[in-house]
C-alpha cells in the first residue's frame, strides 16, 4: 500500500532523507521511529504530497505521489504534529469547512460524517469554539479531520504528544479498530512505548537512513543485543539460594534475603541453573530471562 524507492530529500546540501526504501502492506500499522531531526517528518511530508523529493519516488496504492498529488490526497488522511484550526469556529464548523474540499461529499453526507467522527473522538456535544480547546482536544479534532474522507491510508505524526492517559488509551483502541477495517496506518513517533503497543512492524531511521526494520520480535531477536552478548537471568526461590557458579557468569546480584538473584551471563544458563538448584534441593519459584524492551532495541541499534 505504501512504497518508497530511493526516496531522498536534500536541504542546503544536507540529506534530510537519504535513499529510503520502504514497503508497507495493506492493513499494517507501521511505526516509524527516530529522534528529532532523523528525517521522520520530512518523509511524511513527501508521502502526503506536501513537498517533492529531490530524488526517488513515493507510491501509495500504485499512485506516484509527486505526479498525482491531488489523486493521492483523495485516499489518505494526515494528522500533523502541530495541527491547527480556526479558533473562532466550533469543531463542527471547522470539519464542515475542510470536508468541502472533497467534491464527492454533499451537505447531507458531510453532516452525517462529521457527527460520526465527533462521536468517535468524543467531542460530540462540545459547543465551545475551538480557540478554547485544550491541546488534547485539538489533537482529537485533528484525528477527526484526518478521517473525514474515510481514507485508505492514514499518516499520524506524533499522535499522542498532547493526549492525557485516557486520550492515549482511546487512541490505541481507535488505531486497532481502523486497522481491523483494512486501513493502513503510518505512525511517526519518538515515544517508543506507544509504538510498541500499537504497531505491527517498525522501522528505525537515523540521519535520514533506514537502519532497521521488522516486527518488534524480529528486532529484539536480531538487534536487541547488538554490541553485547550478555544476558540477564532472574531467579527467585522459596528458600535462600546457594552461590551459583559457572564460567559464563559475569556477575550475580543477590537480594538481601538471598531468595532472588539477577545473573548477567554470556549464554543462556537456565537449564544449568535449574539442574544445580534441583540437585541442592532448592525449590524454584520463578526463573526467567529478561527480554530486551523496544527501548533496548532502539538504543542498541542507534549506538551501533
Amino acid at each position: 500500500m505504501i512504497r518508497t524507492e530511493n526516496l531522498t530529500k536534500v536541504y542546503n546540501g544536507n540529506k534530510a532523507v537519504d535513499g529510503l526504501n520502504l514497503e508497507i502492506a495493506e492493513g499494517d500499522i507501521f511505526g516509524f521511529l527516530g529522534p528529532n531531526g532523523a528525517g521522520k517528518s520530512t518523509t511524511i511530508l513527501m508521502l502526503v504530497g506536501m513537498i517533492e523529493p529531490t530524488e526517488g519516488k513515493c507510491i501509495i496504492n500504485d499512485i506516484e505521489v509527486a505526479r498525482n498529488p491531488l489523486k493521492v490526497k483523495g485516499i489518505i488522511g494526515y494528522l500533523p504534529e502541530d495541527v491547527g484550526f480556526y479558533g473562532n469556529m466550533t469543531a463542527e464548523q471547522n470539519l464542515d469547512y475542510f470536508a468541502r474540499f472533497y467534491a464527492a461529499m454533499d451537505a447531507n453526507e458531510r453532516k452525517k460524517r462529521i457527527e460520526e467522527l465527533l462521536e468517535l473522538v468524543q467531542l460530540d456535544g462540545v459547543s465551545q469554539k475551538v480557540g478554547g480547546y485544550s491541546r488534547g482536544m485539538n489533537q482529537r479534532l485533528g484525528l477527526a479531520q484526518a478521517l473525514l474522507n474515510d481514507p485508505e491510508v492514514l499518516f499520524l505524526d506524533e499522535p499522542t504528544a498532547n493526549l492525557d492517559p485516557e486520550g492515549v488509551f482511546q487512541y490505541r483502541e481507535l488505531t486497532k479498530q481502523l486497522s481491523d477495517e483494512g486501513k493502513t496506518i503510518f505512525i511517526s513517533s519518538h515515544i517508543l512505548a506507544e509504538v510498541s503497543k500499537v504497531c505491527n512492524t517498525i522501522g528505525i531511521i537515523s540521519k535520514g537512513t533506514l537502519i532497521a526494520r521488522g516486527t518488534l520480535e524480529e528486532l529484539k531477536n536480531e538487534l536487541g543485543r547488538a554490541g553485547t552478548e550478555n544476558l540477564r537471568i532472574i531467579v527467585e526461590a522459596v528458600e535462600p539460594l546457594p552461590e551459583i557458579t559457572h564460567e559464563d557468569i559475569i556477575s550475580a546480584e543477590y537480594s538481601e534475603d538471598k531468595r532472588k538473584v539477577i545473573i548477567e551471563a554470556k549464554s543462556d544458563l537456565r537449564d544449568y541453573i535449574s539442574s544445580e538448584l534441583f540437585e541442592k534441593g532448592v525449590k524454584i519459584k520463578e526463573m526467567r530471562m529478561e527480554e530486551p524492551t523496544l527501548e533496548d532495541v532502539f538504543l542498541s541499534v542507534y549506538r551501533r
